[in-house]
């Protein structure tokens, strides 16, 4: 197996049509070690059981806002773990108001909510759990095309979602001479509970399936295999970048 005794974080599980639930029952069939985080008491309710069903060895309070409940969480899995091999980041959050009408409508507050909880987070996790991460590691993150296209209802998650795949090739370089490994994953539109807040996410994806290369919608299960790639050693020189799981529907300029 790939991942064999591999300890894998997962932020962000929220259900199981999540990218999160698909990314972590790949690293599951492939012998990884897995925990999961959740905010508040009603997502522990949903997270708790899926955390059983995948094998999950706990779950753990972190809300990626607060550095104290970061930090907290990295102590945790040093207690737990020791050390930590695989992080994937699978969290973003704005404002329903902020994701229709006019991206110049944006308020100060929506913004800054967007950029912390989408963008930030990743850094704020990477400082926290450093110490626990070693030669070999390999931190994953979700981004989608909005961040380099306009995707109509994305507005300020485009943006927060451009600072978050800066933020993954400056990570890559603090963390390049430690050998850790950090890149995004550039998934197709995907019917999950966060992505029911883009007005337009019903279009996306009957577009994608006329229009993309291999004319069809990508599933949870298509991002995981991609992950699975980043977090084992297939990918060892790999770091940095931003991968599309599209079926290739980034590379059309023109529709039909």
């Amino acid at each position: 197996m790939l991942l064999q005794g591999k300890k894998a974080l997962i932020l962000g599980l929220a259900n199981n049509r999540s990218i999160a639930y698909g990314i972590a029952n790949a690293l599951k069939e492939q012998g990884a070690r897995l925990a999961f985080n959740y905010v508040g008491d009603a997502i522990k309710k949903r997270v708790d059981p899926l955390s059983e069903e995948l094998g999950g060895e706990f779950t753990f309070q972190c809300d990626v806002c607060d550095d104290a409940q970061i930090q907290a969480a990295a102590d945790l899995v040093k207690e737990k773990w020791g050390d930590l091999d695989i992080l994937v980041h699978s969290v973003a959050f704005a404002n329903r108001e902020d994701l229709g009408g006019r991206f110049v409508d944006t308020s100060r507050e929506g913004f800054r909510l967007a950029m912390d909880v989408s963008a930030y987070s990743l850094t704020g996790v990477c400082r926290a759990f450093e110490p626990l991460l070693h030669e070999g590691s390999s931190i994953i993150t979700m981004t989608y095309h909005g961040s380099t296209k306009v995707i109509p209802g994305y507005n300020v998650m485009g943006v927060a979602k451009a600072a978050l795949e800066a933020s993954v090739r400056y990570l890559a370089c603090d963390f390049g001479t430690k050998g850790i490994r950090i890149n995004a994953i550039s998934a197709g539109p995907i019917k999950t509970l966060a992505a029911s807040a883009v007005s337009s996410m019903k279009d996306l994806c009957s577009i994608v399936d006329r229009n993309a290369p291999l004319h069809r919608n990508v599933t949870t299960g298509d991002v995981g295999g991609t992950a699975l790639y980043l977090a084992s050693d297939l990918a060892h020189a790999v770091t940095g970048q931003v991968i599309y799981v599209d079926s290739g529907f980034s590379t059309i300029g023109v529709m039909g």
